[in-house]
């Protein structure tokens, strides 16, 4: 046998060999990727992420409260784990670092519906709401036409946070009346920060949800809530797909307390 010959099969060999060791560091790399449940309670910790928003989680002299704050300490001191809170208010970020094992849960209320399933693993119920038009009321400056039936929104600019499940039902809404309603997606705004800029005329329509429009709306007189962009929808906590003892558990957690509301 040639040298030529013989080089060709020990590259052949070290091709090979080099395939092999790819793919076991691939098993090897999905293996350690795996957290659920027994992986958390090993680590003792469990990382969620919330919004901060005048509803779910906020300062208040110096005081941390809200409704998601509070079912995380609760959680924490039912579960025995430290329950680690972090911030969050790009929805897009969020689902990202829950697929990469930086958070275990997504504590936002999500509608459950189709639109993230592929993605995320949704709880059992734990609230409803529905989304709302933020609109101003009318006043002698202000000539904005105040909006009533979802027909009129036909030709209207609607700003929504980015990734935000309304975005959805404002297209099938477009849909339904036959007319297009143009939809302003936004990353640099939260949905409460779309409410101010409604309430500050710096835009004129957003679509928020229901709970967080009514808490603000004490704040601003000026913004009118009353028209309804979607049906009441139940809502939930969100895990990874991968994490199926994990999601069991908050179920049988949410159950046993009796959480939803």
């Amino acid at each position: 046998m040639n040298r030529k010959k013989k080089n060709l099969i020990l590259l052949g060999g070290i091709i090979v060999l080099l395939g092999a060791v790819f793919w076991i560091l691939s098993i090897t790399r999905t293996m350690i990727a795996v957290r659920d449940w027994e992986e958390i309670q090993e680590e003792g910790i469990i990382h969620v992420v919330t919004e901060y928003n005048s509803v779910g989680y906020y300062v208040l002299n110096d005081t941390i409260a809200g409704i998601q704050y509070d079912l995380c300490k609760y959680l924490e001191e039912c579960s025995g784990l430290k329950v680690q809170i972090d911030l969050e208010n790009n929805l897009e970020t969020a689902i990202e670092k829950l697929n990469r094992n930086i958070y275990d849960i997504i504590a936002l209320n999500f509608p459950i519906t189709s639109a993230h399933n592929t993605d995320l693993a949704f709880t059992v119920p734990i609230t409803q709401n529905k989304q709302v038009l933020i609109q101003r009321k009318p006043s002698e400056n202000d000539t904005t036409p105040l909006i009533r039936n979802q027909i009129h929104l036909a030709g209207k600019t609607i700003h929504v946070a980015k990734n935000s499940p309304v975005i959805l039902r404002l297209q099938n809404l477009s849909e339904e009346i036959a007319g297009p309603i143009y939809i302003s997606e936004t990353a640099d705004y939260t949905q409460e920060e779309l409410l101010y800029m409604v309430a500050y005329q710096s835009i004129d329509y957003a679509a928020v949800d229901k709970v967080i429009a009514q808490k603000n709306q004490k704040i601003f007189p000026n913004i009118d809530i009353e028209t309804d962009i979607s049906f009441t929808q139940l809502q939930a906590w969100a895990v990874r797909t991968s994490s199926p003892v994990l999601l069991d558990s908050l179920n049988a957690w949410i159950r046993s307390k009796n959480l939803y509301r």
